[in-house]
């Protein structure tokens, strides 16, 4: 960077100096000729053609490193808060909080239930199955591995579950978006998803837009090359879509089912604040996303995630995860992030100081809300019983009834 930099300098300078002497030839030409000294001013003529040659020459050198100092500048990820754990990849993350005890962390909080590794509970494969909720092999037949095909109550499940979580958004404040689910190059390249995560987004090559990988992509490219009056602060916004995702390489029991998808469900949380509040944010984003776990009575963690398994554009991020009691696993459903500055630089998004007019960066930040196909999961194998799956008493009136039968 510091190479490519100097070189950019450099090619300025001479360009600089290049174009001064030109300037000076250029004025004596006139005197010259009024002078009658023809031959000297056609000279001086023939060099500041030589020199605006140069000139064109230290403009494309400078537009070379510039180039190159930008395509290296979108490949250095966020520098990560003090508070994250240092460390290499998910072995490494920090629980920070657990309403399950014996499970990670300390228990914090009432549990309503009791978590067990009964061998008797089906995955939820099999009672989608059972109860003819989704089926994954029509998926396949339709579209490919990754893309199942809900059907009656499991639509219904889904459907309850999107309006619950709107709701509860709108309850705290968020205003919903409804946005496109393709979005542009410098929309990716402006939350960082491009070029970083290009192998896992479907990409439409004749007219070259992205499927998005999540909500955040287009809601966050609402505020590109935007300043907002500090007195808009924060702004909050939630966003239903469909989200795509390749997932390229995984593979194993980790896919199954519900696990991991090409294309599922998603409710987003958005916000855009000050340096000064985002950390505040942050923190109501986090007791959001509980809240609506715990109201869905499901058995979760909380997750500091270290460097390593953090993702590219974040500066601090949260995982929550549910307790799977057929799969004796944890399942992610939420990552909360702030970002800091790092996509507000990107996207030119920010915002005018009320106390000195000063114009500044942005804090961006964002979370699910929630990722549905991983709590589809956990509800159907953690309330299954003899008469069915039990809804939550938080989610009935979305669902029209308390069981799945």
């Amino acid at each position: 960077m510091l190479r490519l930099d100097g070189e950019r300098k450099s090619a300025q300078q001479a360009k600089d100096a290049a174009a001064a002497q030109m300037n000076q030839i250029s004025k004596s030409i006139g005197m010259l000729m009024a002078k009658g000294e023809r031959e000297k001013a056609e000279e001086a003529k023939a060099q500041t053609g030589a020199l605006k040659a140069q000139i064109a020459e230290f403009d494309a050198k400078m537009s070379e490193a510039e180039e190159a100092q930008t395509k290296l500048l979108l490949t250095i990820p966020n520098v990560p808060y003090d508070i994250v754990p240092e460390g290499a990849a998910a072995e490494d993350n920090l629980v920070v909080k657990s309403n399950v005890p014996h499970h990670g962390g300390d228990t914090v909080g009432t549990w309503v239930g009791e978590v067990n590794n009964d061998e008797a509970k089906l995955p939820h494969w099999e009672l989608a199955k059972k109860y003819n909720l989704i089926d994954f092999d029509l998926g396949v037949k339709i579209s490919g591995a990754g893309f199942p095909v809900y059907i009656g109550q499991g639509a219904r499940l889904q459907r309850a579950l999107i309006n619950f979580f709107l709701a509860e958004a709108n309850k705290a404040g968020y205003t919903e978006i409804m946005p496109p689910t393709v979005v542009n190059a410098a929309s990716g390249y402006g939350t960082g998803q491009l070029p970083d995560k290009e192998g896992q987004m479907y990409h439409c090559e004749v007219d070259d837009l992205y499927l998005i990988p999540t909500a955040e992509v287009p809601v966050t490219n609402i505020y590109r090359d935007v300043i907002i009056d500090e007195k808009e602060l924060p702004i909050k916004n939630c966003a239903y879509t469909e989200c795509f995702r390749r997932e390229a390489g995984s593979y194993g029991k980790d896919v199954r089912g519900l696990n991991r998808l090409h294309e599922f469900s998603k409710i987003e949380i958005v916000r855009i604040d000050t340096p000064e509040h985002s950390d505040a944010s942050h923190k109501e984003m986090l007791e959001h996303v509980e809240g609506l776990l715990q109201k869905l009575e499901l058995p979760y963690r909380i997750l500091r995630l270290s460097g390593g398994d953090m993702s590219f554009t974040a500066a601090l991020c949260y995982d929550f995860e549910v307790y799977s009691e057929a799969q004796h696993r944890w399942l992610e459903v939420s990552s909360t992030s702030n970002f800091d500055t790092y996509q507000a630089n990107r996207l030119k998004c920010r915002y005018r100081r009320a106390e000195d007019k000063k114009v500044v960066l942005c804090h961006t930040l964002n979370g699910s809300a929630l990722a549905l196909p991983r709590i589809v999961a956990a509800l159907l194998e953690n309330n299954q019983c003899e008469e069915g799956i039990r809804i939550p008493k938080a989610l009935q009136p979305f669902f029209g009834d308390d069981m799945i039968r």
